[in-house]
């Protein structure tokens, strides 16, 4: 029997047709797994792979040969952990892109173009200086987070100043806060003279998912899992940011409260990505743009397809970090923005036309 699409519907086979991209996309995001997860620059069988992924989650076959040794740690200890990483980080910035959007009322709104990826980058590196380390990842993750809050709330009011915020005053402001924070990184590790601290800072500014760990992973998990499900519960009051605080207001709704918290949660998230891996820009710009088609413009639509878009996008950048330069390691920050840029110059064109 031939699948018909009918599409004026929007119908494939009695699916709306958004529902059957979002299997596609969720099956590429498998399949996308599956593959990097093979890839290295140790040359592993298949086989190999997957007898010790299977070994660790069902603990089938001998744990003299799977359990432990090279090809184990290789596998179980540095390479998916990456992956999944990837895929944490792609969901998280993302959700976060299309969030912000919506919060500005402006499709060129992403946390690296506004200079929120810097602020939490800042963070950070403060928090290093200053001794916070002492609580652990946890105290430079919470130090992330302020810089990221900080940056956020700087650039929406510095492009408040003086009337209406604008396309061209938040990209503006967003690029004068960026430089602003990688200064003050760059006087940091001069001040400290501390080489480590210098590799440290220019890890965050490049972006890197190398550093991969099963314990970061799980904090990471705990942070992006939960907001992004919050974020899909509040497709409702995204729309009404788009439609404008006026038509809000006519419908009972006061949306500045949201705007506030939105923020704050967003910030988080930016915080915690950038703790683990560094600056990557662009990926909460590309993402959201190029899923608005099939989503309508729905964030009820729109965020499931960006999270799942920005985790495939994510582990595929990674694994073309990991092979374009072969022995050595690309920035997969250096990846995003090779892809990101076009796409964000020819949204200036656009906008500038509209």
């Amino acid at each position: 029997m031939k699948q018909k699409m009918n599409l004026k519907s929007g119908m494939f086979n009695g699916l709306p047709a958004y529902a059957c991209a979002l299997l596609l996309l969720a099956a590429g995001l498998v399949l996308s797994v599956l593959y990097a997860v093979t890839v290295g620059s140790a040359e592993l069988s298949v086989g190999e792979v997957y007898r010790v992924i299977l070994y660790e989650l069902f603990r089938w076959g001998d744990p003299e040969q799977l359990g432990s040794g090279a090809v184990h740690d290789i596998v179980w200890l540095i390479r998916l952990p990456r992956v999944v990483l990837a895929v944490l980080v792609g969901m998280g910035l993302s959700v976060v892109g299309a969030v912000m959007q919506a919060i500005v009322k402006n499709p060129l709104a992403d946390p690296y173009v506004l200079g929120i990826s810097s602020g939490a980058s800042l963070g950070a590196t403060l928090t290093l200086l200053l001794g916070a380390g002492l609580f652990g990842a946890a105290g430079v993750g919470l130090g992330a987070f302020i810089g990221a809050l900080a940056a956020a709330f700087s650039v929406i009011a510095i492009a408040g100043i003086g009337g209406r915020i604008t396309s061209v005053k938040l990209i503006l402001a967003g690029v004068a806060l960026s430089s602003l924070c990688s200064a003050f990184s760059n006087l940091i590790v001069y001040v400290a003279d501390d080489p480590s601290r210098f590799m440290t800072v220019q890890f965050w500014l490049m972006g890197s998912l190398a550093g991969a760990q099963w314990s970061g992973n799980f904090r990471i998990m705990c942070v992006v899992l939960p907001c992004t499900l919050f974020f899909i519960s509040q497709a409702r009051i995204l729309n009404l940011m788009l439609m404008g605080d006026d038509t809000a207001v006519t419908l009972g709704t006061d949306l500045q409260p949201y705007r506030r918290v939105y923020l704050v949660i967003a910030s988080l998230m930016v915080g915690f990505v950038v703790h683990v891996s560094g600056v990557i820009g662009f990926v909460g710009l590309i993402i959201p743009h190029m899923t608005r088609k099939l989503a309508d413009n729905d964030y009820r639509k729109l965020l499931p397809f960006c999270f799942l878009g920005g985790s495939v996008l994510m582990v595929w950048a990674d694994l073309a970090a990991r092979l374009v330069n072969q022995p050595y390691e690309t920035p997969v920050g250096l990846i995003t923005s090779v892809l990101g840029v076009p796409v964000f110059l020819w949204m200036i064109r656009k906008e500038k036309n509209r």
